[in-house]
């Protein structure tokens, strides 16, 4: 439970573009699909989601709220790969279509910004992201 208030405290002390960040992807992973439950990709994308979360505040109890918590959105890759074949299966011109095309993008930025984060927490950057937790 610590390290779940923990990482709730560290997410409220980001600074304000860091939670408009999050907000978006939380948004993208959790609000929208829950709209389209019925289809497997959003079955997946909630699914996937979730166990992140769960991940990252696992990695907060063993590493703080540092950047090692980049390693809990590592299943976003095989996500990424999952929505990326059914692409050609999805119309362009409907909601569930756009909002696939906005998840592959919002994530693929995200993972971007994780893998440098934990490249960083391997090359000894350990502080954690946010003071005085």
């Amino acid at each position: 439970m610590q390290a779940f208030i923990k990482f709730i405290k560290g997410v409220l002390e980001m600074p304000l573009y860091a939670q408009v960040w999050l907000i978006l992807l939380v948004v993208a992973n959790l609000v929208v699909p829950l709209i389209h439950l019925a289809r497997l990709e959003a079955q997946v994308v909630v699914g996937t989601f979730l166990i992140s979360g769960f991940l990252m505040i696992i990695l907060t109890a063993i590493s703080g709220f540092s950047r090692l918590l980049g390693l809990g959105h590592f299943l976003w890759f095989p996500l990424l790969y999952f929505l990326w074949v059914r692409l050609a299966q999805l119309p362009t011109d409907d909601f569930f279509g756009v909002w696939i095309r906005v998840l592959i993008t919002l994530n693929a930025i995200s993972l971007v910004i994780d893998v440098v984060d934990v490249i960083r927490y391997i090359a000894g950057d350990r502080k954690d992201i946010v003071e005085g937790l």
